[in-house]
């Protein structure tokens, strides 16, 4: 080593930003089986509940209300079929994924030791989770995103590509009309789920066991969906965050309503604001040890 090198010290050349790209992150996370699995279902599923439309002949039964009503017309056609199964996996289905990525993203590297050894080389803490929130988002929307949209290609491909028929009702949307009105009921979804995400990443940080912190965020989402049919709560029920869940359904209506989706996504995105920002503040602040 020369005298010029020396003087410069062990840390010449280091910069902080430069540490864990999100490249990076994104493949390594890429290669996990949990990855693989989550999309290969997402993938999948559509297909499976069409080919369940066609061993069962068909839906049947309708008494007016938009929950029969999406089921029923899901055969009338490729948007049809992505807007009922929108409809069925809101509820859990999207919980879960979106749990998965961001529940599971620091947890991991606690579990396999890993965790200090990336805060070693040296990451800056605020800037490994800033990058790994980043990445775990991301593939959070891709999941989102990808399964109406594989769902409207299998509708397409078996049911044809047909005006959007809205439960409820005899009106009938053209396609361009219906895909802007899909993508304002996906983009609701992809809000609503943010507590998801900011619950999951909290206990993230808070617990060395992946399945604890994707579990007690999906747990707690039930928890809130079960005290949210408790009608005796009256309008205490509306600052949870499942309360409105299902709003984006006034965006299949013959005319938008956006009071609902509007204090739906307001109130899903202030807890999402509060819960990331406890998890910055505890892994600040915690003991690393794995």
């Amino acid at each position: 080593m020369t005298t010029a090198e020396a003087d410069r010290g062990p840390g010449a050349g280091y910069s902080p930003r430069r540490t864990l790209p999100l490249r990076i992150e994104a493949i390594r996370q890429l290669r996990r089986r949990r990855t693989m699995l989550a999309f290969g279902i997402m993938l999948g599923l559509p297909w499976i509940l069409a080919a369940a439309f066609e061993l069962g002949g068909g839906p049947s039964g309708n008494n007016g209300n938009d929950t029969v009503g999406l089921a029923h017309l899901a055969t009338d056609g490729g948007l049809n079929f992505a807007a009922f199964s929108l409809f069925a996996a809101t509820g859990f289905l999207l919980v879960v994924a979106v749990a998965l990525f961001c529940g599971d993203t620091v947890a991991s590297e606690a579990s396999w030791s890993s965790l200090r050894y990336l805060l070693a080389a040296p990451v800056p803490r605020a800037r490994l989770l800033r990058q790994k929130l980043t990445v775990a988002l991301g593939y959070s929307l891709a999941a989102v995103v990808v399964f109406p949209v594989m769902s409207l290609a299998a509708g397409t491909a078996l049911y044809g590509w047909h005006p959007l028929r809205l439960p409820g009702s005899l009106v009938v949307l053209p396609p361009g009309t219906a895909l802007a009105r899909l993508g304002i009921a996906l983009a609701y979804v992809v809000v609503t789920l943010l507590f998801v995400a900011g619950l999951a990443f909290l206990l993230s940080v808070s617990t060395d066991s992946p399945l604890g912190a994707v579990g007690g965020a999906v747990g707690l989402a039930i928890v809130s969906t079960i005290l949210d049919a408790v009608t005796a709560l009256g309008n205490w029920r509306e600052i949870l965050p499942t309360h409105w869940q299902y709003a984006w359904l006034d965006a299949l209506q013959p005319q938008v309503s956006w009071p609902s989706m509007i204090e739906g996504a307001v109130i899903s995105a202030s807890y999402a604001v509060v819960l990331f920002a406890f998890a910055f503040r505890r892994f600040a602040r915690k003991d690393i040890v794995s």
